[in-house]
């Protein structure tokens, strides 16, 4: 709180007293209110008071640090739709601050500025008279040209008075606004105003923006966590396991309203697990406070556009234009999401728009209102936009809820192998209907269609009925729609194994696809031949899956290659969803091989491709981040590699993909000084990615860093005990035998850590993953220089700079054992091809680069901060401002002052420009 406010704090739901003057009385004398103001109504004191606080109350004290934190500055807006809990957090907050407390103005609606003026000149009042010491208020609610007089006494108080209004969007008088504003201005820092809106207020806020001071609180913050989620239903006597409490959250968007209605609902179920797992916008008191509080406060047109856009889980501008047959859907959209909570836009170019879930699910159930033709017009035009802008999977599921038959066919011929399913959300909304048995005789590619389409909505049973379907039908067909048919039929059953996670019935599905492929194109393909195209597809999409379940299982190796060709194929067949896919995990394989630059350039253009936005892509954008966050790592550029490491989420339920981003977040822990944190992150992974029976070079990887971990931390046994079998192996990883060496060299066994030190420079080596390679070079020149043959290990040094310098490999010396300092240094003395770079390690080991090469600030006539640096990484990914405040925990206001600093220094206009412009720079 305040500390310039000392006084008793009061526990919320207590009420005050009115001993204290804090409110006027009804009958008041001649100095009072109410016999001044004997024409109009009498001041209602239910309107001086915050309201009585909902039972039970859950406290929140993350968001009334931030309105205690707020108002040192002259204005704190608390900004967001209906139901996200303004009311109960100023009333909760108000009525725990020391006495006298706020003055607290309840805005409502019809009030007239001399009616507002009214009641803020009584609520000051109340609290002056509370403070027997300070100058008195003005009796008379002040006219347009008496604010002075209000504003005078204001400035001439020793101590700020806080005023609360709240649902000041109401107040619709200019005038009132103006006068507000005139307060603000004009009393010296002495009125502090905590307002609370549904909407953007038509004050200057703009001005308090650039000065930093406002303070916004908007349905970002306001939506409840996983934390507080748990603790409402817990006190409302309804708990749940974590995975029901992070489902109802994820479900309800953290919307405190929707929170409270499944909260009480839940603890009158017999099962509140399996009814909070199917709570949505179509329940009952849900859907009527939706249509009352939010829909009902549309325009005609916005309301239009919000029924038609929900036949797609997420529109852009054109989309919205396609659907609605208007132009003004960019407009429309822009102005909804606005004001934030119930519509979201990501940073795309152009934006994509996605309604809150409960919103969703309750402009479906409108949209199953509208008449057959009116939706099967609307899927029409959703079709034939998403076939236009190359989504066929979105287009298939359009057509085939429009009974568009002959246009499904066509749609799964042309572009079946951007059907597979991969990283991805469900699609929204109910299955289309599934065509028609005479349909399916007359066309049996018709049923694949409709396989293909469950098949990339997750629905796996589905899609395998409709396949045995399709092939039933197809026994009648002439021999070259059977050939066609069968490598349709057969991709289907390859997406099917994958969804089932049965490595086997892959790896046989892929042969008997490839075996589909035409003989004379497999021994010389012709670029010419339209045939090469399909033998494209063919590699593409086997190549792909292949490629998938070698790196679920481990062997990253063969992972690289068979994803490298797969991605070849998909750049020949002009597959831009396929390449995605195998870019984006070249790109990872590369950063794990150490292979620094072509994992860079990989992830780079990857993150460019037209197909990584909008919120389908998130995941497959995910591990190119991962792969970014490892380069930075590599290089010893630790905010960097934050920053991309906060937006891998969406890929973290692979579990190849979660251990590779345990071990970069397992080393930032190590780095920051917290062993045990990261022991315990690693530690967790390498136990996660046991049971699901997923070996290979990451398991050991693990292994081999919990090792390293331990022993760093002293626990030498225990290292040694998780190493013993696999590092004495006939044939042992040499990430552990390296392991090892650390161990054993921590444990004061110079001789037994050169014995387990992995030949590193042997021609086999030159498989290893380089940052192995790196790692035991340097540990040698380290027991070299120990042993007393200083040359040898000059000489051992400059071989690991040689390998270590072509793809700017940092961290094995900056974040190595405390000897190599000396080694680089005494390197130094003794001469190296690699003078500028030793000479700028040297320094390094002390303290690690954050930034990018060294020159590329001098380019810049002001030199980007720390967080400025930060937060331009933040800009590459697809997350909007507000998620990027929550990634860092700062508000949306602060994260949207660095952006325009970082605008103007890099002289850019927009997001993608700014982005480019630092790339030049190679700022990022």
């Amino acid at each position: 709180m305040n500390p310039s406010r000392p006084g008793k704090r009061r526990r919320p739901g207590e009420e005050r007293v009115d001993g204290g003057g804090c409110m006027p009385k009804p009958q008041a004398s001649s100095n009072g209110i109410a016999e001044a103001s004997a024409g109009p109504p009498p001041l209602l004191a239910s309107r001086l008071t915050p309201p009585a606080l909902p039972e039970p109350l859950l406290l929140r004290p993350r968001l009334t640090a931030r309105l205690d934190a707020g108002t040192a500055g002259p204005v704190t807006l608390v900004r967001a739709p209906a139901g996200w809990g303004k009311t109960t957090l100023l009333a909760a907050w108000a009525r725990g601050a020391p006495e006298p407390g706020p003055a607290w103005v309840q805005v409502e609606e019809g009030d007239t500025g001399e009616r507002l003026w009214a009641y803020l000149a009584a609520a000051l009042r109340g609290v002056a008279q509370a403070e027997e010491e300070e100058p008195a208020i003005p009796v008379a609610p002040p006219r347009p040209d008496q604010l002075e007089l209000l504003a005078a006494a204001l400035a001439a108080r020793d101590r700020p008075v806080l005023l609360v209004l709240d649902d000041l969007h109401r107040v619709t008088d200019p005038a009132a606004l103006t006068g507000l504003e005139f307060l603000l201005r004009h009393t010296d820092g002495r009125l502090r105003l905590v307002a609370g809106a549904r909407t953007e207020l038509p004050l200057a806020l703009h001005r308090l923006r650039l000065a930093g001071e406002l303070t916004e609180i908007g349905p970002e913050e306001l939506a409840f966590t996983d934390d507080e989620v748990a603790d409402l239903l817990v006190a409302h006597g309804a708990p749940l396991p974590a995975t029901a409490v992070a489902r109802l959250r994820e479900r309800t968007g953290g919307w405190p309203a929707g929170l409270r209605f499944a909260a009480l609902a839940a603890r009158d179920r017999p099962d509140p697990q399996r009814w909070a797992e199917r709570f949505g916008g179509d329940q009952p008191d849900v859907a009527a406070y939706l249509r009352a509080e939010v829909l009902s406060g549309l325009t005609p047109a916005a309301r239009d556009l919000l029924l038609r856009a929900a036949v797609a889980p997420a529109v852009r501008a054109d989309l919205a234009d396609a659907l609605t047959g208007r132009g003004d859907g960019g407009q429309v959209l822009a102005g909804l999401a606005r004001d934030g909570g119930f519509l979201h836009r990501d940073d795309s170019d152009p934006p994509w728009y996605r309604a809150h879930p409960l919103l969703a699910d309750l402009l479906r159930e409108e949209l199953d209102g509208l008449g057959d033709d009116e939706r099967r017009d609307l899927h029409l035009r959703a079709a034939g936009w998403y076939a236009g802008h190359d989504r066929p999977a979105e287009a298939l599921r359009h057509a085939l809820a429009a009974g568009e038959w002959e246009r499904a066919s066509e749609l799964l011929l042309t572009g079946w192998p951007e059907l597979v399913p991969y990283d991805r959300e469900a699609a929204a909304g109910p299955p289309p209907p599934a065509p028609p048995a005479e349909a399916v005789r007359r066309d049996p590619e018709l049923a694949l269609a409709g396989a293909a389409e469950r098949a990339y909505a997750g629905d796996s049973a589905a899609a395998a009925a409709r396949l045995r379907e399709a092939v039933a039908a197809a026994r009648s067909l002439p021999a070259p729609r059977r050939d066609r048919f069968r490598r349709l039929a057969t991709a289907l059953e390859l997406t099917l194994a994958r969804l089932a996670g049965d490595h086997r019935e892959v790896r046989d599905a892929a042969a008997r696809l490839l075996a589909t492929r035409d003989p004379a194109q497999v021994e010389s393909p012709d670029t010419d031949d339209p045939r090469t195209g399909e033998d494209a597809d063919v590699r593409a999409v086997a190549g792909t899956a292949l490629g998938l379940v070698d790196l679920a299982e481990g062997d990253l190796r063969a992972a690289s290659a068979t994803l490298g060709a797969a991605l070849d194929a998909a750049r020949r067949a002009g597959r831009p969803r396929t390449e995605l896919v195998c870019a984006t995990r070249c790109a990872l394989l590369h950063a794990l091989a150490g292979e620094l630059r072509a994992a860079e350039r990989t992830a780079r253009a990857a993150l460019e491709l037209p197909s990584c936005q909008g919120w389908s892509s998130r995941a497959e954008c995910a591990h190119a981040h991962l792969a970014l966050a490892l380069v930075a790592l590599h290089r010893d550029q630790p905010e960097e590699a934050t920053a991309h490491l906060a937006l891998t989420g969406a890929a973290g339920g692979d579990a190849t993909v979660a251990a590779a981003a345990a071990l970069c977040r397992g080393a930032l822990l190590r780095d920051a000084a917290e062993p045990a944190a990261a022991t315990q992150l690693v530690a967790r992974a390498r136990e996660e990615l046991a049971s699901r029976s997923a070996a290979g070079d990451l398991a050991d990887r693990l292994l081999a860093e919990e090792a390293d971990l331990r022993s760093e931390q002293g626990d030498v046994d225990t290292a040694r005990g998780l190493l013993a079998d696999r590092a004495r192996a006939p044939e042992p990883a040499p990430v552990l035998t390296l392991a090892l060496a650390r161990v054993e060299l921590r444990a004061g066994d110079v001789r037994a850590a050169g014995y387990a030190l992995p030949d590193w420079d042997a021609p086999a080596a030159a498989d290893w993953p380089l940052p192995v390679r790196l790692a035991s070079g340097v540990l040698e020149a380290v027991l070299a220089r120990r042993g007393g043959d200083d040359r040898r290990a000059g000489r051992l040094l400059e071989q690991v700079l040689d390998l270590a310098g072509p793809e700017g490999h940092r961290r094995v010396f900056t974040r190595a054992e405390p000897a190599v300092r000396d080694l680089l240094a005494a390197h130094l003395d003794s001469g190296t091809a690699h003078w500028p770079t030793v000479s700028d390690l040297v320094r390094g080991v002390d303290e690690p680069a954050d930034r990018g090469p060294a020159g590329a600030e001098r380019a810049l006539d002001e030199p980007l901060t720390e967080r400025e640096l930060t937060i331009l990484r933040y800009l590459q990914s697809i997350l909007s401002n507000v998620e990027i405040a929550s990634e860092l925990s700062v508000s949306v206001n602060t994260v949207k002052t660095h952006v325009r600093n970082i605008y103007r220094k890099l002289d850019a206009t927009r997001r993608r420009e700014a982005v480019r412009r630092a790339r030049e720079l190679r700022l990022i």
